[in-house]
């Protein structure tokens, strides 16, 4: 029983622009915290039944941050390019995406919306997890 080899490093190509590529991936991980939390504040806000959740600069704000995150992620699996662990990470922010609508606006009942809350929380320690490990599997 051998063990699988480590994963490769990601090359990324001199003429991408080094200072470009690095300044996208810190904006891209900014942008990821703020995701997170905006997420953990508008899941209690969504458990406490605050009306804070449906003022409009915080859906533009987080829509914004979206974009960022979203924009930068293509950018940077243009320039390594779609490697098996970044196809999990955009599959993952599709289904993210998916449970956070659920979550945050259209589930019918408070359980259901918690559910998709917690199952959010879970899926973004998986998105994490697997940018830290660069491996679709990370645990």
């Amino acid at each position: 029983c051998s063990s699988p080899p480590p994963p490769r490093r990601a090359r990324i190509p001199y003429n991408a622009g080094m200072n470009t590529y690095f300044l996208v991936k810190h904006l891209h991980q900014l942008a990821a915290v703020i995701l997170i939390a905006a997420f953990v504040i508008r899941g209690l806000f969504m458990l406490a039944g605050s009306a804070a959740l449906q003022r409009r600069w915080v859906t533009i704000v987080t829509h914004v941050n979206d974009t960022v995150l979203l924009v930068s992620a293509l950018y940077m699996a243009f320039v390594i390019g779609f490697q098996d662990w970044v196809i999990a990470k955009l599959v993952g922010l599709v289904v993210f995406v998916g449970l956070g609508i659920v979550a945050l606006k259209r589930g019918r009942t408070k359980g259901i919306r918690t559910a998709a809350f917690l199952a959010g929380l879970l899926l973004l320690a998986y998105l994490v997890a697997v940018a830290v490990k660069k491996r679709v599997v990370p645990f």
